[in-house]
């Protein structure tokens, strides 16, 4: 009987126990596997939101933490701080495309909703948007609603509708092409119809800025921080802020699920020893019948390291369908709303699935070096006189 064929043996002889340590590597693989792949999908969100935005620069209220900058990128409510006065301001600086932006909340369905007020002819030109149904706004000013193509699927905002924000009701004129971005999970409304429903009159929450000569950038930073006394980032110092705040939240979560696997480790390692003692009696046949010291260890690890390549390879699949199939229904924040995406998805990646694997299979064979060697130190005669 070959090494391999024993190994399975033993395996097939204690199914229940075998099946619960496989269980729990599985578990605790699956749960790495989900939060890995969350933060994944977390950071290619931030950089397609980011290119989304389209600026250069971005303007937000004075001592803006990194909170805020999230924000930007996700729609979520801001402060509204930031006056029509400071816009027109930083607009009398030549060589910079201003574009305002006032973000709040509303609800469809008892369901919450990024609004955005907008000025619509230079943001959808900004933006490059198409219309996928009915229209665009009809005026600057029009009292009149163009929805995200995410919302108006899940929520039924279609032109010809209407929809109610702060008990006003207003039409729905178009539905926007699919951008693969937040905007299809905002509803848009003309700026100034959005600061007198939400009470700000000449108000916004940040400023979206394009510069004509992208080598001046510091120069422009500082003549809007002078002039006008506002707060203003990079696209690159923003990006780099918001990354900061998702790379401490997913290592929390990895950490959280590392324990999981140390758990699942620590399993194999109680397995293995109880197989140790359970076995001595077939330890000591094997040794009388010539097999060496290193034959015993190789056996045991092989066992061990079988843990650590199934439950790897079961805790990848499961992790991978578990974070495609959970973060759509994640409660949405600054933060989450991120990991929520927008609809496209979870992205298979071979390079972390191999890696995990990898990792599983280290794990488990760690666990088992310990009673793989007490297995192999065993003398013939303690061995096979065992009762």
């Amino acid at each position: 009987m070959t090494l391999t064929r024993l190994v399975i043996s033993n395996i097939r002889r204690r199914r229940g126990r075998s099946i619960f340590t496989l269980l729990g590597i599985t578990v605790g693989i699956a749960s790495f596997v989900t939060f890995l792949s969350m933060g994944g999908n977390l950071k290619r969100e931030i950089y397609r939101e980011t290119n989304a935005l389209g600026a250069n620069l971005v303007v937000i209220p004075k001592g803006s933490c990194g909170y805020e900058q999230l924000s930007v990128l996700t729609g979520d409510q801001m402060p509204t701080t930031i006056s029509s006065d400071e816009i027109g301001r930083i607009r009398k600086i030549g060589g910079l495309s201003v574009l305002p932006f006032l973000a709040q909340k509303s609800a469809i369905n008892n369901r919450p909703v990024s609004v955005s007020g907008v000025e619509p002819a230079a943001t959808k030109s900004h933006k490059r948007w198409e219309i996928g149904a009915g229209e665009y706004f009809s005026t600057e000013g029009a009292a009149e609603v163009v929805s995200g193509a995410a919302i108006a699927r899940q929520a039924g905002v279609l032109p010809g509708g209407s929809v109610t924000i702060r008990g006003e009701q207003l039409p729905v004129r178009g539905v926007l092409r699919e951008t693969g971005g937040r905007d299809d999970h905002t509803l848009f409304i003309p700026l100034a119809v959005a600061q007198r429903l939400y009470n700000v009159p000449d108000r916004v929450s940040f400023a979206a800025i394009r510069v004509a000569d992208t080598s001046q950038t510091e120069s422009y930073i500082e003549k809007i921080q002078a002039e006008v006394g506002l707060g203003v980032v990079s696209d690159k110092q923003m990006l780099k802020s918001v990354l900061a705040i998702a790379g401490t939240v997913n290592l929390t979560l990895q950490l959280i699920a590392a324990v999981a696997v140390l758990a699942a480790a620590f399993g194999i390692i109680n397995t293995m020893m109880t197989a140790t003692y359970e076995r001595k009696r077939e330890i000591g046949i094997l040794q009388s019948l010539g097999a060496k010291r290193r034959t015993i260890f190789a056996m045991f690890l092989l066992e061990s390291g079988f843990y650590g390549i199934s439950g790897g390879f079961l805790g990848t699949a499961g992790g991978v369908a578990a974070s495609a199939l959970l973060s759509p229904y994640i409660s949405q924040n600054a933060m989450t709303s991120f990991v929520k995406g927008s609809g496209t998805g979870s992205s298979i990646d071979f390079g972390m699935i191999a890696g995990t694997m990898l990792f599983s299979t280290l794990v488990a064979i760690v666990a088992g070096l310990y009673p793989a060697w007490r297995a192999s130190r065993l003398s013939p005669v303690e061995a096979i006189s065992y009762e």
